[in-house]
């Protein structure tokens, strides 16, 4: 796992850096990993780190699973949405490059929470080891991943009403069984400095 995510974390990088010289997406590399082949959800997350500052989001977009796509395909297009197709952030731009770091959150299977009363959700969601997907209908859906709320500081409830908010909902949809919540965990591989060290910052 750990060989796997470095792999994918600096072909990431690597998908960037084309793609701002010359806009072109590179193809999924001969020499991969058998095991990137296989169909799995994955997310690229950009920071931008400026001496003596804390780091700033400047882009994350991923997937849940898409059906025919590989990991290594996947990663190499959320890399490039990351950069360019994130609404919230100014595409990220070649001069900056050097002052980002990049970080792929490799996803399981999202599993559905069955409860009875939304007040179970406390005692079955982990903070820092389940990511949260809600989806309501075929339509709205958001997902937030496993460090979200650590990074943010967020307690349990303040979780579930921004993963519902995240997908167009009330912020406390998930008092309404008809809400479904899905928790899933993340193998997070992250360079520790813009194009150094890469290390596995999370098993979960």
């Amino acid at each position: 796992m750990q060989y796997s995510g470095e792999y994918l974390v600096k072909l990431a990088r690597r998908t960037i850096e084309t793609y701002l010289k010359s806009k072109i997406k590179i193809k999924p590399p001969r020499d991969a990993p058998n095991n990137l082949m296989d169909q799995s959800g994955v997310f690229v997350t950009l920071h931008r780190v400026d001496q003596g500052d804390k780091p700033i989001l400047r882009g994350c977009i991923g997937r849940i699973q898409s059906p025919g796509s590989t990991l290594i395909q996947s990663t190499i297009d959320s890399a490039i949405d990351a950069t360019i197709h994130d609404y919230r952030f100014p595409n990220v731009n070649l001069s900056e490059l050097d002052k980002i770091t990049v970080e792929v959150t490799i996803l399981t299977v999202p599993e559905k929470i069955i409860v009875k009363d939304p007040k179970e959700y406390f005692d079955i969601i982990q903070i820092g080891r389940h990511g949260l997907l809600a989806e309501h209908g075929s339509i709205q859906r958001g997902l937030l991943l496993p460090q979200v709320p650590v990074e943010q500081g967020w307690n349990k409830e303040m979780y579930l009403d921004h993963v519902c908010q995240k997908a167009g909902l009330s912020s406390k949809a998930w008092y309404n069984l008809e809400t479904t919540i899905y928790k899933f965990e993340g193998f997070i591989f992250s360079e520790l400095t813009p194009n150094g060290e890469i290390k596995l910052k999370s098993e979960h």
